[in-house]
């Protein structure tokens, strides 16, 4: 396919008094900030879902993009149309990643055998690709949730043909993720809930989604993948209840079938405020149970009550959200992957690279704050000051087990312990953040 943005040259660094819309203002991805640089700290990725497989229809009206290669035609053709595109688009806009859905980058077909062959034909395309661009898989995964098969859910579903239907995708998709060197494969049970109680076994489907877990796990060991599996949390929408609500509700579904120390989280802001946590709130739960994995950058609308898979700009939330990654040690194989889709009404070419450019620069803004707040360290000497007594006799031997009820009880009355409320000095933290954010 001819070159389709053709007036767009590769983004470059320009710096903040750049007025050019097409470069970057802040994100220069060789500049170093403690002791790494900015591209190692972000490891940025772009979707292929989003950007190149819809084409700004909504419920109310018929798409507003005029993308070429969704029009009709040969669907293998335009697959290899739409691969064309996408990596001009990853190049020009010089982000180092880029991930996909199965049938993202391969039609269905009007068969299962339709589907593996199409797919391992596109999976082939893809890899000449990556070698041409130099391009890298930040992860991979399978659709189990658009067809109408998966109507009642994939691996939760009442009927096992249609749990073997999203395992064979499952199964082609890991395959490809690891061929292609991905370093993450995602699964996202998009209608892994229910609608209504009336109908459903709550302990038949959760039971059945571990054992479907458990497979992944195993065929990942059997084939010798070494990138990371990650569950991507989500409240509802499109269920009403769905099993993997929030970062909590999935360590314990992992705690429940043995699966702790195999699968981490892939978080998504718009998934979070959903559930009704800020994006920090997850991001820590995360890093305080070991599951921190990776991240789907967006945003949501505080007016809007379903994922509207903005781009990321709010750069005091983001700061925050770095700083606990930073003092976490920063991504092993994760990074920020924009799943984020342009407006209805943003229909020229050039307006997936002017949202790309403003995530990427807005995270790499919040990376340069976040580090001055590590090197601080204000933040982490006002929570240490706060929980100091836990480091005296009685705290430890507390967490130690040393303690029981009685001889705490014996204790408070042996020692007359009267304890006194302290100030959490929370205003006075916000302040200090805010003198960081804005001078």
């Amino acid at each position: 396919m001819a070159e389709y943005f053709k007036n767009i040259q590769k983004i470059e660094y320009a710096g903040p008094d750049s007025t050019d819309p097409l470069a970057f203002h802040h994100y220069n991805a060789d500049e170093k900030i403690l002791g790494k640089t900015m591209a190692e700290h972000l490891r940025f990725g772009a979707c292929y879902w989003h950007n190149f497989c819809w084409d700004g229809a909504d419920v109310f009206g018929q798409g507003t993009f005029n993308r070429p290669w969704l029009k009709a035609g040969d669907a293998m053709e335009r697959a290899k149309q739409k691969a064309d595109v996408a990596f001009e688009f990853f190049s020009k806009l010089s982000i180092p990643h880029y991930s996909f859905h199965d049938i993202d980058v391969a039609p269905e077909g009007n068969s299962i055998k339709e589907y593996v062959n199409n797919f391992a034909e596109m999976t082939d395309v893809l890899e000449q690709k990556q070698e041409e661009t130099g391009m890298k898989l930040l992860w991979g995964t399978a659709n189990a949730f658009s067809n109408p098969r998966y109507a009642a859910g994939a691996s939760t579903n009442p009927n096992p043909e249609v749990f073997t239907y999203a395992a064979t995708q499952v199964f082609n998709a890991m395959n490809a993720t690891k061929r292609l060197g991905g370093q993450n494969y995602v699964l996202w049970g998009g209608r892994e809930g229910y609608e209504s109680l009336l109908n459903t076994d709550l302990r038949q489907e959760r039971e059945q989604m571990g054992r479907f877990m458990q497979m992944v796990v195993e065929h990942k060991h059997k084939i010798g993948f070494k990138g990371t599996l990650l569950i991507e949390p989500k409240p509802q929408e499109p269920t009403k209840h769905q099993y993997d609500y929030d970062t909590a509700t999935v360590y314990g579904f992992l705690k429940q079938f043995g699966l702790e120390n195999e699968i981490k989280v892939n978080i998504e802001v718009n998934h979070a405020t959903l559930a009704g946590h800020s994006f920090q709130h997850e991001i820590a739960t995360a890093i305080s149970l070991g599951l921190f994995g990776s991240i789907d950058a967006n945003r949501g609308d505080a007016q809007n009550g379903w994922d509207t898979d903005q781009f990321p700009i709010d750069v005091p939330e983001l700061t925050l959200v770095m700083t606990d990654i930073l003092k976490a040690g920063g991504f092993e194989n994760g990074g920020f992957l924009f799943d984020t889709k342009l407006r209805r009404q943003s229909s020229d070419p050039a307006d997936l690279f002017h949202g790309h450019i403003g995530g990427m620069d807005h995270l790499a803004l919040a990376l340069k704050k976040a580090a001055v707040i590590v090197e601080n360290d204000f933040l982490g000497a006002a929570v240490s000051e706060r929980y100091r007594n836990w480091n005296g006799d009685l705290g430890k031997s507390i967490a130690k087990g040393e303690h029981s009820l009685e001889s705490l009880a014996a204790y408070a009355l042996d020692n007359e312990i009267a304890p006194q409320h302290e100030s959490g000095r929370q205003e006075m933290l916000e302040n200090k953040v805010n003198r960081v954010l804005f001078g």
